[in-house]
């Protein structure tokens, strides 16, 4: 059995496999200090539902391929957001409308406190 990777090492690997899936306009806010429940949230961008599938289905295999266990996947069904917690980094797929709407980045960039709790 693997050792879990370090979050800075998870971090890279997933920024690298979304660049090759061509993510779009992707965010990492770092909460090493601020949340109790993940070191760094990623934010990126899908051009349609299939698209955002495609991202989260390949970040989800590299993770597993690099020896993370229990990942959490949610909203593969509907591809309009889906929310990919492998531990130390989460992530969340959104197609570009969904994102605006929801603008986790606005949330965590005013008070990433209160949003912890």
């Amino acid at each position: 059995m693997k050792a879990q990777p370090d979050a800075d090492k998870t971090l890279s690997m997933i920024l690298s496999r979304l660049d090759d899936m061509k993510a779009e306009e992707t965010i990492t806010i770092d909460l090493r200090g601020k949340s109790a429940f993940s070191d760094y949230m990623i934010v990126t961008s899908g051009r349609a539902n299939r698209h955002v599938g495609a991202i989260a289905e390949n970040v989800t295999k590299a993770l597993k391929e690099n020896g993370i266990k229990n990942i959490h996947v949610e909203g593969l069904p509907n591809c309009d957001w889906v929310l990919i917690d492998s531990g130390d980094v989460v992530v969340h797929v959104f197609r570009p409308e969904v994102r605006e709407f929801y603008n986790l980045e606005r949330l965590w960039a005013q008070n990433p406190a209160a949003a912890a709790i």
